[in-house]
């Protein structure tokens, strides 16, 4: 298993154990698998009840969570400092001794199924879903996280468990920590807590599963729409983009927060909300996989607004397109870029979890100056060739709830 450690000067501890297993490393035939496995690490394991695994961090005061992504499961805990070896030997524990009864897999899939109707609920998150379910129809990146009622139900505890066994392996984890503690007693700890358990070999599944390339997610664009009776219309464009390892990724994530980050001068912003006052919120994002990854604008509109709306995002698109970016607008996008990252790595528990994606897909934690290098190499022409590739017309598609 590798590991890495940050030296802070907090008297908080964030520790998390990264699996890189996730949605697309389901059979097909049972969707939601990934995140159901996830759900059942917290009802008990070989020496604790459901409730002691509950409560044992959360009555030292500390926090014990997890998530799934369609590439990797993590289990992360925060804690006192003085409480690490806790939370080390607790997220270990989850990872290796998970007994998966059959009553707690009842209940959870209840827990799952309600989770699954909540987003049905969210407009706003479900289009994310649909969309991407559609552009990557017939692979396992179309499943959605949570899975599907049809997909549950087929899901039973030996289906579980050989999931489980096969891809929580050493080889396939990393564990982080953000702590004010050295590097070489985070390595004895995690040392000790895996010397309780029997060593589970090489993963029986390694293959990657999801579509072969950008260009055969691209090769059917749609315009759909879909009946919601929301009071607003919901309108998502977007198209199959760069993979986690292109280096063309860098000047696409920079194009994507110039167009709709989370700032109040992105352009879609300005644009739809600040000068036409025509939607609460605007974004674009860029989600990146081994193999391929998506770009979208999304926004929320009155549905007299929507067509006039969809014409304000494809002219900005248009004009990332066909022109380069002035000097100064450049400098400012990098400038106000790198101090997002920064504000961000900041956070204990954003840097724990940042560290670990990074070496599960890259084999290293990547800093802050290698990050700096490459936004600041990327140039007013790279932008426009990132722009004219991922939105060309004939590639984009469109995905509408009214």
């Amino acid at each position: 298993m590798r590991f890495a450690a940050k030296r802070s000067v907090s008297p908080v501890a964030y520790c998390a154990l990264h699996i890189k297993a996730g949605t697309r490393d389901e059979d097909m035939r049972y969707g939601g698998l990934a995140h159901l496995t996830e759900h059942l690490l917290f009802k008990g394991t070989e020496k604790k009840s459901a409730s002691v695994v509950n409560s044992c961090i959360e009555k030292l005061g500390g926090e014990l969570n997890a998530y799934t992504s369609k590439e990797e499961t993590v289990i992360h805990a925060t804690v006192l400092k003085e409480d690490i070896a806790r939370a080390v030997n607790l997220l270990v524990e989850m990872a290796f001794t998970c007994t998966f009864p059959e009553r707690g897999i009842q209940k959870e899939k209840g827990v799952v199924l309600e989770e699954i109707k909540s987003y049905k609920d969210s407009p706003a998150e479900q289009i994310y879903d649909d969309f991407e379910e559609l552009l990557f129809a017939g692979t396992p990146l179309a499943m959605p996280v949570l899975g599907k009622a049809s997909t549950l139900k087929r899901i039973g505890r030996s289906t579980l468990q050989e999931y489980y066994h096969s891809r929580f392996c050493p080889q396939n984890m990393v564990f982080t920590v953000v702590a004010d503690i050295d590097g070489d007693k985070v390595r004895n700890l995690l040392l000790k807590a895996l010397s309780k358990y029997p060593y589970r070999g090489v993963p029986a599944v390694t293959g990657d599963t999801a579509v072969e390339s950008r260009e055969t997610a691209a090769a059917s664009p749609f315009v759909k729409s879909r009946v919601r009776r929301s009071h607003q219309a919901h309108c998502l464009i977007g198209a199959p983009a760069y993979s986690l390892y292109d280096p063309r990724r860098v000047p696409l994530l920079l194009l994507v927060n110039m167009l709709g980050g989370p700032m109040s001068n992105s352009r879609l912003n300005m644009v739809l909300r600040e000068r036409n006052a025509l939607v609460y919120s605007v974004e674009s994002s860029y989600s990146q996989y081994r193999d391929c990854g998506t770009v979208t604008v999304y926004f929320g509109c009155d549905k007299a607004a929507l067509d006039k709306c969809s014409r304000l995002v494809h002219r900005e698109l248009s004009a990332m397109r066909d022109n380069l970016v002035s000097d100064r607008a450049l400098r400012e996008a990098k400038k106000q870029y790198l101090g997002q990252l920064a504000i961000a790595s900041d956070s204990g528990e954003s840097c724990v979890l940042a560290m670990g994606k990074s070496i599960l897909s890259f084999g290293e934690a990547v800093d802050m100056g290698q990050t700096r290098e490459r936004i600041m190499a990327v140039t007013a022409g790279d932008l426009r060739d990132a722009a004219a590739d991922i939105f060309a017309e004939e590639r984009l598609s469109t995905l509408v709830y009214v």
